[in-house]
């Protein structure tokens, strides 16, 4: 396999429902009406990656030898480009990038472009991720300048007591407890003024999305698999042209 070919690597396995959803998305964004015309995809879904929120906390190792291992698996398979369906792992995309020497799209800005064209500038938006995420300011931090987004976060108790046991309840496979925890949280951030939820941890659309939110989401997941998509496309118009 080539880059001609537009194949698209996906670095995964944090966590592997995650990549497995990011799959999913990515095949049903595709235009496709047979096999052929579905994107080539490599994956590599280790899960034995340090836990990126200790590791933020300085609690854990890094995760960033782990994760340049996996995306080498990539490189050598033919991928053109790299994915990475996990926010928090987002916090090493500078030196995880250049280390894979291809393209990588960015999950977070993939999202934010989204928020932009589809909730408009100046929205207010509550954000849904692992607490590595929102103290990092991952998103505020990359938000496109004169957006005007303004970020609404949930409470250091909902974080405590809804989100981080909701994105935990994911990665045991609790899927209908994981949704208990989070639905609450994404009501009171609507209830906060919050215009929009932007979904910025891929474990949790699987159990909050556009029916069950009181307000629109803006799926960080489904945001990135339609970029990749197009990109590979792309590449393999050009290819025959």
């Amino acid at each position: 396999m080539s880059e001609g070919l537009g194949v698209v690597g996906v670095l995964g396995g944090m966590g592997p429902l995650a990549t497995i959803d990011f799959m999913r998305k990515m095949i049903e964004a595709t235009p496709a009406t047979t096999d052929q015309e579905h994107v080539p995809v490599v994956v590599s879904s280790i899960p034995q990656v340090a836990d990126r929120t200790a590791a933020f906390r300085g609690e854990g190792d890094s995760p960033l030898a782990a994760m340049v291992a996996s995306g080498r698996r990539l490189v050598d398979a033919g991928a053109g480009l790299v994915v990475m369906p996990c926010n928090t792992a987002h916090l090493w995309w500078e030196a995880l990038a250049p280390a894979l020497g291809l393209p990588m799209l960015h999950l977070v800005d993939a999202a934010l472009a989204e928020c932009v064209q589809r909730i408009g500038r100046g929205a207010r938006i509550g954000l849904l991720a692992t607490d590595a995420t929102i103290a990092s300011g991952l998103y505020p931090n990359r938000t496109p300048e004169g957006s005007g987004l303004q970020w609404l976060m949930p409470t250091a108790a909902e974080m405590l007591q809804g989100v981080m046991p909701g994105i935990g309840a994911v990665k045991s496979g609790r899927l209908p407890e994981a949704r208990a925890l989070l639905q609450p949280v994404a009501e009171a951030l609507a209830r906060r003024g919050a215009q929009a939820l932007v979904l910025g941890c891929t474990e949790i659309p699987l159990v909050v999305d556009e029916r069950s939110a009181p307000v629109p989401v803006i799926d960080a997941t489904d945001a990135l698999a339609r970029q990749a998509m197009a990109w590979s496309m792309a590449q393999r118009v050009a290819m025959t042209a």
